[in-house]
């Protein structure tokens, strides 16, 4: 009986011993992106859809930027060897199981991401799952990319890329080409993943209709993800959480099919229900992650 207490008293005086062997690590996802002030894009979007989805987060910041939705104020970037220097430190010393990159500002910044991601992969002898959105026009319309960091785009990161998730904007700027219906967005997907030997996520949300079609270009194949539209929400933010969500998925062993699914559903349900305040005559609106 005395003996029995004991052994009762010590697992009872441990219990955090008891806790961490039963916890297991969750997956590792790297975001490399800017920091937006109003925490509803960039890194601070990719943290909050990345831990909703039972990931752990790495990131590295390539800038900062002063904005709120619907403008953006000031983008401010770090140096390329900071940039450099953070993604080299995590690759050591994590195993990542899929990285995703957003907001790069820079040619100089778009070349130390490739440069560093090539290099990291030789050292590790294995390929990580890497999703490229590139992030070019902000959902206020305001340019958020300099032009020389479009060629370095096209030359460095877009061959290393597993998908790559344009929007409209975005394809037709890749392109120098308009997208204006169903039709059209096929031929770019397709033209797109010829052109940079990717497979292609075109997002049709900024056409007219009652659903947000979004388009894959797979191993040949074309696959729609479908969901309806949510009007009266003005915010940004939704293709830094679904390109995070992607990240998510794959880092956690989805195909890229099944990643790209449980994303749409996410983006989707964190618009819905939104989050708004009212500050006198203004409305600001936010994607709500913790769903």
């Amino acid at each position: 009986m005395v003996g029995r207490d004991r052994r009762a008293r010590r697992r009872r005086a441990n219990p955090n011993e008891i806790i961490q062997n039963r916890i297991q690590p969750p997956p590792i996802a790297l975001t490399i992106a800017g920091s937006d002030s109003s925490a509803g894009a960039g890194i601070q979007a990719d943290l909050k859809t990345l831990t909703a989805l039972g990931v752990y987060g790495l990131t590295a910041v390539t800038c900062l930027v002063a904005e709120v939705p619907r403008k953006v104020l000031r983008i401010e970037p770090v140096t390329a060897r900071m940039v450099r220097e953070q993604i080299e430190v995590l690759l050591k010393n994590f195993r990542v199981g899929a990285i995703k990159t957003g907001l790069l500002c820079s040619a100089e910044i778009v070349c130390a991401v490739a440069q560093t991601i090539q290099a990291g992969e030789k050292k590790t002898a294995r390929s990580i799952p890497f999703v490229v959105d590139p992030v070019m026009i902000a959902t206020s319309g305001d340019d958020l990319l300099e032009p020389e960091a479009l060629e370095a785009y096209k030359n460095k990161l877009f061959p290393l890329a597993t998908l790559i998730t344009p929007n409209l904007d975005e394809a037709a700027l890749l392109l120098e080409t308009t997208i204006n219906d169903r039709k059209q967005m096929e031929s770019a997907a397709k033209a797109l993943a010829k052109k940079y030997h990717a497979s292609i996520l075109l997002k049709g949300g900024h056409l007219r209709g009652d659903n947000a079609i979004d388009l894959l270009f797979h191993n040949g194949e074309l696959t729609e993800f479908s969901a309806p539209f949510v009007r009266g929400v003005e915010t940004h933010g939704t293709g830094c959480t679904y390109s995070a969500a992607i990240t998510a998925g794959l880092a956690s062993g989805f195909s890229l099919e099944q990643a790209i699914k449980r994303a749409k559903k996410f983006v989707t349900e964190s618009i819905a229900r939104h989050l708004r305040w009212i500050r006198g005559s203004t409305e600001i609106d936010a994607l709500n992650h913790s769903i």
